[in-house]
């Protein structure tokens, strides 16, 4: 291994990663690795790890490389593997045009939740589509302390429970998981949104990711929330044949999301490349132990 690891620091809408470029799929990432990186007193501090490695290159992307050039091998803070990152897919597109991998434009990238259309505007923003929503039938509850809520099923790849709540504030603090009935739901665990209303097609709120705790946005969050808001609201794109909009307020910006009437869902918002440098190898290595 090189005594110096290249690393960059991003966010989109304040989701914020550690960015790892690995072409050949060389570096070692066990999960004690990637919590360590993404400790924010200890490490580099992030809600997740980008980890950007061309799809031939690995063995969970070689069946997508056709299809597209750069496999985002997502990571939770807490080492865990994830099939989708929202937020991480902008800005694992925003580094691809920082790293002269990329053009303004129109991109794909591999994920493990499938291959995701980007688009990169002239503005800066950064377009992705983030497939279509599957609503898995059956109640489902989530609850904070002797509060509970009726939640919406929403799966974008990964699953979500959408709660919409008096008050943002009746969410807690997020510090752990906001448990949920019935277990069998969420075998893997969910992203939990708590969810209120701002106006017409607009919307703000919380979430507690699983793996990372709370975080300040969560693109498949804000995806899941304005599908769960539409239908509340009696719009469905597939059954009036015409787009629905809403905008999503998180704690680190807004974010746009678009269903279309083929189901295909679009999120749009900012993604920023903030800081480059190089981690010591050897520390890396002292963490994992």
């Amino acid at each position: 291994m090189s005594s110096r690891i290249a690393f960059l620091k991003g966010h989109g809408t304040e989701n914020d990663f550690v960015i790892l470029p690995d072409p050949e799929n060389a570096l070692d990432l066990p999960p004690a690795a990637v919590a360590a990186l993404c400790d924010r007193r200890a490490g580099i501090g992030g809600d997740g790890v980008l980890h950007v490695v061309r799809s031939a290159a690995h063995p969970d992307a070689r069946h997508l490389a056709a299809e597209a050039e750069w496999f985002m091998d997502y990571r939770n803070g807490d080492g865990s593997v994830a099939e989708m990152c929202g937020n991480g897919t902008r800005v694992f597109a925003r580094y691809l045009q920082h790293a002269g991998l990329a053009a303004e434009g129109d991109l794909a990238i591999a994920t493990r939740g499938g291959v995701k259309k980007i688009h990169i505007a002239k503005d800066g923003d950064v377009t992705v589509g983030m497939g279509s929503a599957r609503l898995p039938e059956g109640e489902v509850t989530v609850s904070v302390g002797e509060h509970s809520w009726p939640a919406r099923n929403v799966n974008m790849g990964n699953p979500h429970a959408v709660a919409f709540v008096g008050d943002l504030a009746d969410a807690g603090d997020l510090l752990s998981p906001p448990p949920f009935r019935p277990a069998a739901a969420y075998p893997d665990g969910v992203n939990v949104e708590f969810v209120v209303d701002r106006g017409p097609r607009h919307v703000a709120m919380r979430v507690h990711e699983r793996g990372s705790g709370e975080t300040r946005s969560c693109g498949t969050g804000a995806c899941a929330v304005a599908v769960a808001a539409a239908r509340r609201d009696g719009a469905d794109p597939a059954v009036t044949g015409t787009p629905v909009t809403y905008t999503v307020d998180v704690p680190g910006g807004t974010l746009v999301i678009t269903e279309r009437p083929d189901g295909e869902i679009e999120m749009t918002g900012a993604a920023v490349i903030v800081a480059e440098g190089e981690i010591a190898a050897d520390w890396l290595e002292s963490v994992v132990g």
